[in-house]
């Protein structure tokens, strides 16, 4: 934005406002559009000169001449601060004198995030709290949070601190066993980082009791088979070991139940084999346990169909009976309706008292409608 002030002589001094972040370095530069050798000076906010043409008048190395002209006085200023931020002008030694403003405006940059509230570990249930703080900003940095990949919202505190912010984002959370090892990431956005966020990591540990499963190889076990049982235990710690157990008592063949980790293998199938097997897991919060219950088949036995086949055959048996019942109510839906109308032959009929007079009627009307001739 340029701003200027025109004198009567025509001389004004030209400048432009001036945007750096905290640490650069700023340029400040004065221009005039005529000048009849007359001298440009630069002062700070405090109205303290700092250049006089090309003569230094105030002692700060951080401040540099770059150019003097009569028609030009650049300043730089190195290593800027937010003390350094504010109104800065340029002077034109005319009679009067002519001046112009500057404003020098500095963007704090932000320090780097941290999350804070959180002790490892949580317990399922839990109601916890994390908190992401950054101070230093000018303006306000703005703070957003995710969870893993999808944005989750937050409580925003803004303080400040001189001519800087604080800037606090808090989230409370009720956890359970899902929100084990989820990421949760604090971004710190602002207009001094372009579209490079500081951003860090929480990452969540929730301890919870066990919870057991049982997965089986096969199917339908039969007799010869190597089958295998795994116990599938989720928790935090982590249940270690599971304990198997048939019929609540111990495995009772170890020569062909062998227990290697989580899995139960029966090496090969046998009738004696049939029961209920168990697994159960435990951490210091708890046990759990699930169940498996075994029969084995024989496939050379005769009339011992496997499951599958009985569900075949069952829902081939519902299909046909059903058929079976639309067929006799269409029949008897025909039935009902049959007979609805007279033929030629019945005729009169209808009226007899009794079945013979019925017939003779019937033959009369039939004798009759023979006798007709049609004569076109």
């Amino acid at each position: 934005l340029s701003t200027r002030k025109k004198g009567l002589s025509g001389q004004f001094p030209l400048t432009q406002n001036v945007t750096v972040t905290e640490g650069g370095t700023a340029n400040m530069t004065c221009r005039v559009e005529y000048n009849d050798q007359t001298s440009l000076q630069w002062s700070n906010p405090a109205q303290q000169t700092l250049f006089f043409g090309d003569k230094k008048a105030l002692r700060d190395n951080r401040i540099e001449l770059v150019r003097a002209t009569w028609a030009e006085l650049t300043i730089s200023i190195s290593d800027i601060g937010l003390s350094d931020e504010g109104q800065y002008t340029c002077s034109l030694f005319t009679m009067p004198v002519k001046t112009t403003k500057a404003f020098l405006t500095v963007l704090g940059v932000p320090e780097r995030p941290e999350i804070t509230g959180f002790t490892k570990p949580a317990m399922e249930g839990d109601e916890i709290t994390l908190i992401c703080t950054t101070s230093g900003s000018k303006p306000a940095a703005h703070i957003r949070w995710f969870r893993n990949d999808k944005e989750v919202t937050g409580t925003k505190e803004v303080n400040a601190t001189g001519k800087s912010f604080t800037v606090k984002s808090t989230l409370q959370l009720q956890v359970d066993q899902s929100d084990d090892g989820v990421a949760y990431t604090c971004s710190v956005e602002h207009v001094s980082l372009s579209s490079n966020p500081y951003q860090v990591t929480e990452v969540l540990e929730v301890h919870y009791a066990p919870h057991v499963e049982i997965s089986h190889s096969v199917i339908i076990p039969q007799e010869g088979q190597y089958f295998k049982l795994e116990c599938v235990a989720k928790g935090n710690p982590l249940p270690e070991p599971v304990l198997w157990s048939k019929d609540g008592g111990e495995l009772p063949d170890i020569e062909r139940m062998i227990v290697e980790g989580r899995e139960l293998t029966i090496t090969a199938l046998n009738k004696t084999d049939n029961g209920t097997y168990r697994c159960e897991a435990s951490n210091y919060l708890g046990t759990s346990g699930a169940e498996y219950v075994l029969f084995v088949y024989d496939p050379n036995a005769p009339g011992q169909q496997d499951p599958d086949h009985a569900l075949i055959g069952g829902v081939v048996a519902v299909v046909v009976f059903i058929t079976l019942c639309l067929i006799i109510a269409l029949g008897r839906y025909l039935a009902r309706h049959k007979g609805t109308y007279l033929t030629h032959e019945a005729k009169g009929s209808e009226d007899a008292p009794d079945a013979d007079t019925a017939i003779i009627n019937a033959e009369g009307n039939h004798a009759a409608e023979e006798k007709k001739e049609y004569f076109i």
